[in-house]
């Protein structure tokens, strides 16, 4: 008998054993306006080494979605655990405590457990750049510890190239391509910061956040990261001639009514490099602390979740930008998590996953106690095995304000399926949207406009289901859409 094989697993579970055994630490890495803009998720222009080395070591989740591509709902829901409806969140200006006083938030239930919990940078929502370095929209009960860096991005703010005049740089297409070093930077700050507080805490439990504030605008970087790359290589995304025109009017952003805000070619790919050189810059920002928690010994024994708020448009649809929509480019966003011990860290995960899967999960690898009123599910059997069964939906939505458009505010939803996206804006009345992404990944054929009956069938199914998971029940059976 060949007892070769049977030692090596009995050595595997005796390893995963002594990693899960250890105090299970968490490292929770925000990045504000990121996309699936990362070498790890397939984007070919993209130079992110380092948060491609945490996707070999952890689990990346290439469709996982968030609730409302806004920063305060979407940051208030993943660290709720709950969705925007029941948290009543829907724009920049409501807190969650308003509707949910005593509602006990992720680093709250670490706390319960006697971990310590401290936050530096942008975990809740900042309106950026106004509010960098202070505490911004934050939750106290949330923290024990607070770091609020405020660097150099603040100090040259007039030297900041606006494309928008009319608009504020916080939400217009604008950027700056910086001297001085990365440190002198607010989120080489945060970084710094960060590994500061991983030296003083290493000797006991923590969940330790690092919120970074790019590559939201301004887009601002030092410059070597704007040389690695050229203006030359920068290619505005393909869409059809007309693309819009199958389009309700709400699925556009309020705030981006008109393509590429009807700035030139050159300036929009100009955008684009200062977006990517952001990028780049808080990838070097993250491998700074994925080296600092190697030199402490505390990667055995410690999560580290990586995770953008929501997704971003650069120019997708003919000439949409920045977040706000139901697309696909909005509504998916990166997370990628690595847990010491699990059989499938250095794998991808293609199950349909929402952000607020996020808290459960935590609280299970961390061997904590659950907490009643979540809505999401744990990801643990996905970090296991990324092909296991999951039967997976997303729920993500925006409200439109009332404008020159609508008469109303008008609520758009959308459930994404494994092959399917559904959108209804104010339940129908204001449009709907139907994209089959086996044939369309890119969502350019609208094919709610003309249905099939068997299409017509297809979309009472999945109305049904996007009730059913916006009145708090989760469909956890298989989706079996009508033959087409």
């Amino acid at each position: 008998m060949n007892w070769f094989p049977r030692l090596a697993t009995f050595a595997f579970f005796l390893v995963t054993a002594a990693a899960q055994s250890k105090p299970q630490n968490v490292l929770f890495i925000a990045v504000d306006d990121l996309a699936a803009t990362l070498g790890c998720y397939g984007d070919v222009i993209a130079k992110t080494p380092n948060i491609d080395r945490l996707a070999a070591t952890g689990v990346r989740f290439s469709r996982a979605y968030n609730q409302l591509p806004l920063c305060n709902p979407t940051r208030a829901s993943i660290m709720t655990g709950r969705r925007p409806d029941t948290i009543q969140v829907y724009d920049l200006d409501q807190h969650f405590r308003q509707a949910l006083p005593d509602v006990v938030t992720l680093s709250q239930a670490f706390i319960e457990q006697g971990h310590f919990a401290g936050r530096v940078g942008k975990i809740y929502h900042y309106n950026v750049p106004a509010s960098i370095g202070t505490d911004g929209f934050d939750d106290p009960p949330s923290w024990q510890q607070t770091v609020n860096p405020k660097g150099r991005d603040k100090m040259d703010e007039a030297l900041i190239f606006n494309a928008e005049p009319h608009r504020k740089i916080s939400g217009a297409l604008s950027w700056l391509a910086a001297d001085g070093t990365d440190e002198e930077q607010t989120d080489g700050m945060i970084a710094t910061e960060t590994i500061r507080l991983l030296e003083e805490k290493r000797n006991e439990p923590f969940f330790i956040a690092a919120g970074f504030f790019r590559p939201h605008t301004p887009f601002v970087a030092p410059k070597k990261y704007f040389d690695m790359y050229p203006l030359e290589e920068i290619r505005l995304p393909y869409a059809p001639e007309n693309d819009r025109a199958d389009i309700p009017v709400p699925a556009f952003a309020h705030n981006c009514p008109v393509p590429n805000y009807g700035l030139d070619e050159t300036t929009c790919r100009k955008a684009v490099q200062a977006y990517y050189a952001c990028v780049s810059f808080i990838d070097a920002q993250v491998g700074r602390l994925l080296d600092s928690l190697d030199a402490l010994e505390l990667a055995e024994s410690t999560t580290v979740v990586f995770w953008s708020d929501h997704g971003y448009h650069l120019g997708e649809h003919a000439g949409a930008w920045q977040k706000r929509t139901l697309f696909e480019e909005c509504a998916l966003a990166p997370l990628i998590i690595s847990a010491p011990g699990f059989t499938g860290n250095g794998q991808a995960c293609d199950r349909i996953v929402e952000f607020v899967d996020v808290y459960p999960t935590l609280l299970d690898v961390a061997g904590l106690p659950s907490q009643s009123g979540l809505e999401g599910r744990s990801l643990r059997s996905l970090l296991v095995d990324p092909i296991a069964t999951w039967n997976g939906q997303a729920i993500t939505q925006i409200l439109r304000p009332a404008d020159d458009r609508l008469k109303t505010p008008v609520m758009g939803r959308s459930i994404r399926t494994d092959r399917w996206r559904y959108t209804e804006w104010d339940e129908g009345r204001s449009g709907l949207e139907l994209y089959d992404h086996h044939a369309d990944p890119n969502e350019f054929q609208n094919l709610a406009i003309a249905p099939t009956p068997h299409l017509k069938k297809l979309m009472t199914s999945l109305r049904a289901r996007l009730e059913m998971k916006a009145l708090g029940k989760v469909p956890t059976t298989p989706f079996h859409p009508p033959r087409l």
